[in-house]
């Protein structure tokens, strides 16, 4: 290894962040002297970033509310537009509304939607899709062997070569299947609850299936009292999902009232 290749690369490292200050120090002198010479204007400007910023915040607090409220058929009408829009419509369309109805326990809809998905590269190439969605159904279903396999193969799956945010992400939810699959199975191992909880809050759409899991853990493990907050404000559950039941059983063992029937 050259020496000279450490130290040329030692001074990059420095100077980058110097341009930076630099180039951020400059456009706050801009910004400053724009605001002098042309207060109206650059009010105007802060409006329009503030009503801009404001208006993404309220939209994804809004979209959060909807995933969380348990009404799988809103989520759909929510998504209808843009269903027929994405890159092969006839896989995955049907995939993203078996996704729908799996995340809120509407088992036998979400086995109807995968089996209407056409077969071809797209379905190949949603492999992972499938095996999240497969561990999430044989769990419900009750298999629980099935269940366990699908989440082993789908934690073998390569991690995709991305950007650290979304691959964090990825990581999150492959091992939050395998919690959940072990959750039903009473063989959960240490972290699994917390694992749970923090992808409940990382993908709103899957909330309440890993809050139900978790919740089968905190009454493995006696901790009866965490499953009243794990619960709480949970949906009035249709009898096509299988939640209903999960809710009512799980109420039951920690002693909770059960939320009046839809």
């Amino acid at each position: 290894m050259n020496p000279f290749d450490s130290e040329h690369e030692g001074r990059s490292s420095r100077l980058i962040p110097s341009l930076l200050f630099i180039g951020t120090a400059a456009l706050a002198a801009a910004a400053l002297r724009f605001a002098w010479q042309q207060p109206l204007a650059m009010a105007v400007v802060l409006g329009g970033v503030l009503a801009f910023v404001a208006g993404r915040w309220l939209a994804r607090r809004k979209l959060r509310r909807l995933l969380r409220s348990g009404d799988v058929r809103s989520v759909l009408r929510r998504w209808s537009p843009t269903l027929h829009r994405i890159p092969h419509p006839a896989t995955m369309a049907p995939l993203m509304t078996a996704t729908a109805f799996a995340a809120y326990g509407w088992v036998d809809k979400a086995r109807a939607a995968m089996a209407a998905a056409e077969r071809g590269p797209a379905w190949d190439a949603a492999l992972e899709h499938r095996l999240f969605l497969d561990t999430l159904l044989y769990t419900f279903e009750g298999d629980r062997d099935a269940a366990l396999e699908q989440a082993g193969r789908l934690a073998r799956l390569p991690l995709p070569n991305v950007s650290s945010p979304f691959r964090d992400r990825v990581v999150t939810l492959r091992a939050a299947a395998g919690a959940l699959a072990r959750a039903f199975a009473h063989k959960s191992v240490p972290g699994d609850r917390a694992l749970l909880e923090r992808a409940s809050e990382a993908s709103p759409l899957v909330f309440w299936a890993m809050r139900y899991a978790a919740a089968v853990v905190a009454i493995d493990e006696g901790e009866l009292t965490r499953v009243e907050a794990l619960l709480a404000n949970a949906p009035s559950w249709p009898q096509e999902s299988t939640f209903r039941a999960f809710h009512d059983e799980i109420a039951d063992r920690a002693g909770l009232a059960r939320p009046v029937s839809a």
